[in-house]
C-alpha cells in the first residue's frame, strides 16, 4: 500500500465531503480512492469513514486519525515548499472563496497581478455570497466582510469596509437632497438582502453617534453590484461598501448622500483552516491581497 496517496486519499475524501469531489479535487477515480481507503483502513484496523447512500461522516478513530494526517500533510508541504525555494515563487494550486462584488473588484485584479509575478501558480475560485465551509468543501483561502465564520478557523484583518450613502446626480436633483437621517424615510432606497436588517439603517454621524432610520424603496436584492447599477441609472439611494462604489464616485456617476454619516463599518479579512503552518502560497497570497484593501484617495463628498 503506497500510505502516502491512502493519506491523501482520506484527507481529500474527509475535506471534500464525498469521495466524487474527492476525485476531482485530485484527478483520479472514485474507485481508486475506494481502494485506497479500504487499504488504510486494513492496514490500520479500524474503520474510518461511515458511508451511507446520503452521508458520508468520520468514526471517532477516523476524526482522531484525520487531525493527525491532515497536519501531516501540511508540513510536508510546507517542507517541500522550503526545500524547493517556493518562498520566492510559490507554485500549485490556490482554492479561494469570496462574494461576487468582492471578486470584480479586489480578487480578479490582485489574482492577475499574483500570476504575473509567479507564473507557476494557479487559483480555483468559488464566488458565493453564503459563508462556506473551507475544510468540509477544500478550500485554502476565503475573503469576507464582517462575519469570520467558524471559531476553527484563523483570520487575518485585510481592512475595513466603511458603508456609504450614494444617490446618482439626477435622482438627487429629481427628488431633493436629504439633510438629516430621517430624511431618507421619504425616499427610494435600494436595499441588500444580506445586511443584518435592510430595511432599517443605522448610520453614524462624526461622533459615533448611532442614527437608525426605516427605509423602503422599489429594489431589494441580494447583489450588491446591482443595486449600485441602479443607482447610477437614477433609481435611488444605496448604503454599500466604499470598495463597491469608489469607481463611480471618481466618475461623477454617484455622489455622496449625507456625507457626514455613514454605516456601521466591518472588517475585510483573509480566512483560512487552522492550521499550525500556513501554506507558502496562501501567506504570499494574502499579503499579496491586503495591498488591494488600501483605501483610495476619497472622492468629492457633497453634492450641490
Amino acid at each position: 500500500m503506497d500510505r502516502f496517496n491512502a493519506l491523501q486519499a482520506f484527507v481529500a475524501v474527509v475535506e471534500s465531503g464525498s469521495f466524487a469531489r474527492a476525485a476531482q479535487r485530485l484527478g483520479t477515480s472514485t474507485s481508486t480512492l475506494s481502494r485506497l481507503i479500504a487499504a488504510l483502513e486494513r492496514h490500520l484496523g479500524a474503520r474510518l469513514l461511515q458511508r451511507t447512500t446520503r452521508k458520508l461522516s468520520l468514526t471517532e478513530a477516523g476524526q482522531a486519525f484525520y487531525e493527525r494526517a491532515a497536519q501531516l500533510l501540511s508540513d510536508l508541504q510546507e517542507a517541500e515548499a522550503l526545500a524547493a525555494s517556493a518562498a520566492a515563487a510559490p507554485r500549485g494550486t490556490l482554492r479561494l472563496t469570496c462574494s461576487h462584488a468582492m471578486a470584480v473588484q479586489r480578487i480578479g485584479p490582485a489574482i492577475a497581478t499574483f500570476v504575473a509575478r509567479y507564473p507557476e501558480m494557479r487559483f480555483e475560485v468559488s464566488v458565493s455570497d453564503r459563508i462556506v465551509d473551507l475544510v468540509e468543501e477544500g478550500f485554502d483561502l476565503a475573503i469576507r466582510i464582517g462575519h469570520i465564520g467558524s471559531d476553527q478557523l484563523v483570520a487575518r484583518r485585510l481592512g475595513i469596509a466603511r458603508l456609504l450613502l450614494c444617490a446618482a446626480p439626477a435622482y438627487l436633483q429629481a427628488r431633493g437632497v436629504p439633510r438629516a437621517p430621517q430624511d431618507l424615510a421619504a425616499h427610494a432606497a435600494l436595499t441588500y438582502a444580506y445586511s443584518p436588517n435592510p430595511r432599517l439603517w443605522r448610520l453614524l454621524d462624526a461622533q459615533g453617534c448611532a442614527h437608525e432610520v426605516r427605509v423602503a424603496g422599489p429594489l431589494h436584492a441580494n447583489s450588491g453590484e446591482l443595486a449600485v447599477a441602479a443607482a447610477i441609472g437614477g433609481l435611488g439611494i444605496v448604503l454599500q461598501p466604499d470598495f463597491l462604489v469608489d469607481g463611480a464616485l471618481r466618475a461623477g456617476a454617484l455622489v455622496r448622500v449625507l456625507p457626514d454619516y455613514q454605516g456601521v463599518p466591518a472588517d475585510i479579512w483573509a480566512v483560512y483552516p487552522s492550521r499550525r503552518h500556513l501554506s507558502v502560497k496562501v501567506r504570499l497570497f494574502v499579503e499579496h491581497v491586503a495591498t488591494y484593501f488600501i483605501p483610495p484617495h476619497p472622492a468629492p463628498a457633497k453634492h450641490d
